[in-house]
């Protein structure tokens, strides 16, 4: 199966490096890191804003390539302060419930975010010539 790049996502802006937002392969969609900010580049002002924006940009992400946050299997965050773990996990699990992915949370330094989020789904419907289970 030939992979498909998700390369443009209405409402969300275009990315600025080489990368796609995601790639649909096997019956899965790996996305690219996700950042809090809107189409024009702006950011809200609070932690749990930036969260709530970043983990609705990988819902659109995640909606455009077929797919959805409830069938996300596995989550990498990249946070910048150690201090926010405690909001990342409550908003975390008000998003994904208790369906909770696996998931990997480490703190490092990112260029002017305070996090970036990515992850892999398993498509919500498998297309003709996808691999079935």
């Amino acid at each position: 199966m030939t992979p498909v790049r998700i390369d443009a996502v209405d409402g969300l802006a275009a990315p600025v490096g080489a990368f796609s937002h995601a790639v649909v392969a096997h019956g899965f969609v790996y996305t690219s890191g996700q950042l809090p900010v809107d189409a024009t580049g702006s950011a809200p002002d609070t932690f749990a804003e930036q969260l709530t924006r970043t983990l609705g940009n990988l819902r659109t992400v995640l909606e455009a390539a077929g797919s959805s946050l409830d069938h996300v299997v596995k989550v990498n965050g990249y946070l910048t302060d150690p201090d926010h773990l405690d909001t990342y996990n409550r908003v975390y699990r008000e998003v994904f419930g208790h369906t909770l992915p696996a998931r990997t949370t480490v703190c490092v330094s990112l260029w002017g975010v305070a996090l970036e989020i990515d992850c892999v789904a398993v498509l919500a419907h498998r297309g003709e010539g996808e691999p079935r289970d």
